[in-house]
């Protein structure tokens, strides 16, 4: 049994969100860059909440908001926004995460040097830091924020390792590992995102915002911007389906949202709910655990609030789904949409699967998404100067 220092539960989400409040403000923005280590917390760590979906953007913008006014919380509400404005950039432009799981892959088979990969991931480089921050993401699931700036700079321009590696050993052990926002910043980092502009992690950061735990030696002097094919040109959103009339149906939750309650108020015509743990990119044991115990809470808040049995699964394959909804004599499946990622390939997947049995698949998108998301067509400043009236139209401030 691992020991989580997130419980991955929605009332322990709504107990550290109503602790956090009153840090929100200038002391949020006083201390948020200090990477105090694992037992120093100076950020909200509400990231695997909001990852999951357990608490989401708008509940939390709306808290802080009501606790510190639009001055005072401006910079905490700006770090909610960036997690918004990555996952809508990818959804506009969902090739992006397909060029990176066909390059990690690629480079995965074709790695010159694979002990260099695993001394990085073991921390076993004789860099001070950033060998911590590998065995503290390995051993708790999580890293600051700047520490992860730091570490995939020094995984990129100093060992020279491919990123979307980097990228991928973030992804399968921390347990707010997001696709948008990890594989996204990432690339800024690498000077892909915004081309040209990279980040260098020097000892004189480090050892300032650390507060003197850490110094490294022989770090990259300089970081070239790695260069790729062009990316393409923002689409269009893809429809969200409502759900409509008193059809019977299946709820299915997946990882991405784990908070059906808020997205569908009205008990409707749900005949019974799936919670499946879908989330094949997981494998460090706090990540695995978190959304195992957080599946288990979810599928209980779901069967009070619709007086619906629900089961939790392994899997989202098409037989299991097939037999769930078989069961509850359905032939419609309702499910909160999931962004661009490997949740969103799975689901992509089992509708189409769905559909040879006549059984049609509906997913549903939040307001907040559907208002945000279609603004990240260019830079997040351009984004950011749009998003506070599109939040008070949502929040009603």
């Amino acid at each position: 049994m691992v020991d989580l220092e997130f419980p991955p539960t929605r009332a322990a989400a709504l107990d550290r969100l109503a602790a956090f409040l009153p840090e929100a403000g200038a002391r949020y923005e006083a201390m948020r860059n200090t990477d105090g280590g694992p037992a120093r917390a100076t950020t909200s760590r509400l990231s695997p909440f909001l990852r999951h979906r357990l608490l989401t953007e708008q509940e939390v913008v709306e808290r802080v908001l009501q606790s510190h006014g639009r001055a005072a919380s401006a910079k905490f509400v700006q770090e909610v926004l960036w997690r918004t404005y990555w996952k809508g950039w990818l959804e506009l432009r969902p090739a992006v995460w397909s060029r990176f799981v066909a390059a990690r892959d690629e480079h995965l088979r074709s790695l010159r040097d694979p002990r260099a990969l695993r001394e990085a991931e073991e921390g076993r480089t004789g860099i001070e830091g950033f060998d911590d921050w590998a065995r503290e993401l390995v051993a708790h699931g999580y890293l600051h924020n700047h520490a992860r700036m730091w570490f995939a700079s020094i995984w990129i321009f100093t060992l020279r390792l491919p990123w979307e590696l980097g990228a991928d050993f973030f992804l399968r052990h921390l347990v707010d590992a997001d696709p948008a926002s990890n594989t996204l910043s990432w690339r800024w980092v690498a000077g892909l995102q915004t081309a040209g502009k990279t980040y260098l992690a020097t000892a004189e950061n480090i050892a300032r915002f650390t507060n003197g735990r850490f110094s490294p030696h022989g770090l990259a002097c300089e970081a070239t911007a790695l260069t790729e094919p062009p990316v393409p040109a923002a689409g269009k959103l893809p429809l969200s389906e409502s759900v409509q009339g008193d059809a019977p149906a299946l709820l299915l939750v997946t990882p991405e949202d784990m908070n059906p309650e808020s997205l569908f108020a009205s008990p409707g015509s749900f005949r019974a709910v799936v919670v499946a743990r879908e989330e094949p990119s997981l494998r460090g044991a706090h990540a695995r655990a978190f959304v195992g115990e957080a599946v288990a809470d979810t599928a209980a808040r779901a069967a009070a609030r619709y007086g619906a049995p629900a089961t939790c699964v392994a899997s989202l394959d098409a037989e299991t789904i097939l037999r769930a909804a078989s069961a509850a004599s359905v032939r419609r499946v309702v499910t909160p949409y999931a962004p661009v990622g490997p949740v969103a390939d799975a689901v992509s997947a089992l509708e189409a699967a769905l559909a040879r049995e006549g059984i049609a698949l509906a997913r549903v998108r939040r307001r907040w998404d559907d208002a945000l998301w279609p603004h990240a067509l260019r830079g997040f400043f351009p984004f950011r100067e749009k998003a506070p009236s599109l939040v008070a139209g949502l929040i009603g401030r």
